[in-house]
């Protein structure tokens, strides 16, 4: 099911400051580099994990209400359905309200409460779901072992920076964040 982020998280897994505390770096010279890391780091993770760290809001598109009436988003984890919208042909939306559907969190599906849901007037992305993903809205509601692999894939990425310069390769990932993120790895079928 295609999927837009529509708004991104409001805060990282680690400021700036912590992270250079980490990485002991001393002066500000690279406080931007630093930052980049970060928020290339959380997005490698949340990529990997298909788990959203920080709350984000993200747009799913379907063609049709699924058979078996049971959304499975394939990013995680829930926390709210903001808003639902069917199109007709003509390509107007319907609003329909958030509480005509259940939330199971823990299974990661949304679920209408009863069979009465308008079918989509054309074919191709004829619904839309605003949902809310995320572990919560402050770094510290992610998960430590989430946010310690956000941290050591700064530092490889910081400490090895010169080798991607002159375009020698280094490893995507080291195989301390995969051992952290495994338990969270959600496989995309």
């Amino acid at each position: 099911m295609p999927s837009i982020l529509l708004s991104g998280p409001a805060v990282e897994p680690w400021s700036v400051a912590e992270a250079k505390s980490f990485l002991r770096a001393e002066n500000d010279d690279d406080d931007t580099v630093i930052a980049s890391l970060i928020a290339a780091a959380r997005s490698h993770v949340e990529a990997m994990t298909r788990c959203a760290l920080i709350a984000q809001t993200w747009r799913f598109v379907l063609d049709q209400w699924p058979k078996d009436g049971r959304i499975k988003p394939g990013r995680g984890p829930l926390r709210s359905l903001v808003a639902a919208r069917v199109y007709d042909s003509a390509g107007n939306a319907s609003v329909i309200e958030a509480e005509t559907f259940v939330l199971d969190k823990a299974a990661g599906v949304i679920a209408p409460s009863a069979w009465g849901l308008p079918a989509p007037g054309r074919a191709t992305a004829g619904i839309e779901l605003d949902v809310e993903i995320g572990f919560g809205t402050a770094a510290t509601d992610v998960p430590d072992v989430l946010r310690h692999a956000v941290r050591t894939l700064v530092a490889h990425w910081y400490e090895n920076r010169g080798l991607i310069a002159i375009g020698q390769s280094v490893a995507m990932m080291p195989a301390s964040v995969s051992a952290m993120i495994a338990s969270y790895r959600v496989p995309a079928l």
